[in-house]
């Protein structure tokens, strides 16, 4: 029985504090997370400054108060751009992979300034995506995890 309760306790502590499974509940990081997909969030990543450019972070949506999957694009002071589809960081075009430019060909966003301490958000399909373009950049303070890596659908 002791070593049931401690299982118990250690999973617990587990969830509480270091990974959790979110279910993406919308097509905005589609391809790489289509909807109804499950990721594993590492919730102390933001806590030791690894957030990087192109990780996929976690954190209340301020459009439905939902948890919210997202690509952290830009930190602060960096300007961020949509050029023709192109993502542009200070002036700089970005490469990006995964991301479909002839569904988001004619895009254009700014450029903004990433305000002291926020972080700007993008979802892969630009398209459908509410983002850091609808409510502005989201505070760090706000990031609740990092995803390790989808689980599947």
């Amino acid at each position: 029985m002791t070593t049931a309760v401690l299982l118990a306790a250690a999973l617990l502590a587990s969830r509480l504090w270091l990974m959790e499974l979110v279910t993406v509940s919308s097509e905005s990081m589609e391809p790489a997370l289509p909807k109804g997909s499950t990721v594993l969030m590492f919730k102390p990543g933001p806590a030791l400054g690894a957030v990087k450019a192109g990780d996929l972070v976690v954190f209340t949506s301020p459009e439905d108060g939902n948890p919210a999957v997202k690509r952290a694009i830009a930190f602060a002071g960096q300007s961020v751009a949509i050029e023709d589809s192109v993502l542009v960081v200070d002036g700089v075009p970005q490469a990006e992979p995964g991301i479909d430019h002839s569904r988001i060909d004619g895009t254009y966003f700014g450029p903004v300034t990433v305000p002291a301490g926020h972080v700007f958000v993008l979802g892969d399909n630009r398209a459908g995506s509410i983002d850091s373009r609808t409510y502005g950049s989201v505070p760090v303070e706000s990031l609740q995890a990092t995803v390790l890596w989808p689980i599947g659908r």
